[in-house]
């Protein structure tokens, strides 16, 4: 039996993407600026309406006010039920990739066309139970493939590593589809698991506890982050 093949996602630039949910909230437009010069491609804004996931987070008003103090971009994972309701908002915001969870619409591909049709990037998101397959036969219409390695609602959960072959999958579904896709890990990822996730062909990694606690600052975490991830290819 041939032994699987690596992952080809060494054509993608490695991006590290911070979540701003370990972040002061009181002060966020400082964060964000913390951040960018910490040298980070993107910030993610996990958004949560308390009833696709049990937590509430940032509306668009609170984005919007710190998109003045950045040029990096600004990414929406809208965790919400009937995301189609929200999407302007979020690009008026700022955002110029929005992620829509597919486990969060009936109409997926209708979904990600209006996010498209609003001048913004679309992505999916997909939870742990959820098979890559669900992407299948929209990848021609997204910038971003999500994958989840903890189930959403709550930051500083443990990387779900069963998650890695799923990764590999999707990363193979763009390759041979000819897509120019993104493919981003959210979950547990740190020192520990980015290598990991990388290697199974993630090419953009969301971390949040992992950069804060991080005892030397966010600089030397978002350097040593990218640093494990491209030592993989």
């Amino acid at each position: 039996m041939d032994s699987p093949r690596p992952a080809p996602a060494a054509d993608r630039p490695i991006e590290i993407a911070p979540s701003v949910l370990p972040a002061d909230f009181s002060r966020l437009g400082d964060e964000v600026t913390a951040l960018a010069k910490a040298g980070v491609d993107r910030i993610q804004w996990d958004v949560m309406d308390g009833r696709f996931v049990p937590n509430l987070t940032f509306g668009p008003d609170v984005i919007a006010a710190c998109r003045p103090h950045v040029t990096v971009p600004f990414e929406a994972h809208l965790m919400v039920e009937e995301p189609d309701q929200l999407m302007d908002r979020y690009v008026d915001a700022g955002c110029e990739l929005l992620l829509v969870h597919a486990e969060s619409t009936r109409h997926l591909h209708r979904s990600l066309g209006k996010v498209r049709e609003l001048g913004a990037r679309a992505g999916v998101a997909l939870n742990p139970a959820t098979p890559a397959e669900a992407v299948a036969n929209v990848l021609d219409l997204c910038s971003m493939v999500l994958v989840m390695t903890v189930n959403p609602g709550f930051g500083g959960q443990d990387y779900i590593a069963t998650m890695e072959p799923k990764i590999t999958q999707i990363r193979r579904m763009i390759v041979d589809g000819g897509h120019d896709c993104d493919l981003e890990v959210d979950g547990g990822i740190g020192p520990a698991t980015v290598a990991a996730a990388a290697r199974a062909g993630a090419n953009v990694l969301v971390a949040g506890s992992a950069l804060y606690r991080d005892p030397q600052g966010l600089e030397h975490a978002v350097a040593e982050l990218r640093e494990l991830a491209t030592a993989t290819r």
